[in-house]
């Protein structure tokens, strides 16, 4: 998934001779604390409600205030990862696209992004999760796959984590399957740490939304 493909077709940008209150209105009504600066299609800086209100002269167009942000954006054929990058960086709301020519030509919403990257997580299909703490060194992509699928099962997602100040790794996998009883016996026979088991829909899919929102936590969305 790229960034073109994440654009936003309700939320618009505002112009630079625009007031400041029309910029918060309209963060108002879309739930945003962000919005891009344009003239036509070219792309002047991101405004936020913050940058407005230290300055509290709002019926000075947005083009006068003093911009928090060094112009953060995204180019159209930029990955979702490196939009989430981005987003976890700079604490943005929204995240202004230009094509390649750096025409502004759209943004895309957080809560749109947290959506996506839900999907990708696999977080709406049945399954079974297991959670393994694995030391750095001893990570092996290719022998966690060659576990699961040695039991008929497939990997949906998986996510991994560096746990801070212990050379560890989380390694949080979902599968296609609920019944994860051989799994978890061949992971114990290669001497595997099985951390967390979530074989019940809802115990998954309430992981699963946690691991989401870590990336968002900052935000209301």
């Amino acid at each position: 998934m790229i960034a073109i493909d994440l654009i936003s077709e309700i939320v618009p940008a505002i112009n630079k001779d625009d007031k400041a209150t029309e910029a918060l209105n309209w963060m108002d009504v879309f739930k945003v604390s962000h919005l891009p600066i344009v003239n036509e299609k070219e792309y002047i800086g991101l405004i936020s409600d913050a940058d407005i209100f230290d300055m509290n002269k709002p019926e000075n167009p947005v083009m006068n205030h003093p911009l928090s942000l060094q112009k953060p954006f995204v180019n159209e054929q930029q990955h979702i990862y490196e939009i989430i990058d981005l987003v976890s960086k700079l604490k943005l709301s929204v995240v202004p696209v230009l094509d390649n020519n750096e025409n502004y030509i759209g943004l895309i919403r957080v809560i749109d992004l947290a959506q996506e990257f839900s999907h990708l997580m696999s977080a709406e299909n049945p399954g079974g999760t297991i959670i393994l703490d694995v030391k750095n060194y001893d990570y092996s992509l290719s022998e966690i796959a060659q576990i699961i699928e040695s039991n008929d099962a497939k990997i949906l997602s998986l996510y991994v984590r560096s746990i801070k100040d212990a050379e560890k790794l989380e390694i949080t996998i979902k599968t296609n399957r609920t019944d994860l009883s051989a799994i978890i016996q061949t992971f114990e026979r290669y001497s595997y740490n099985i951390r967390a088991v979530y074989a019940n829909t809802k115990e998954v899919d309430s992981l699963l939304q946690s691991r989401i929102s870590s990336f968002f936590k900052y935000l209301d969305v």
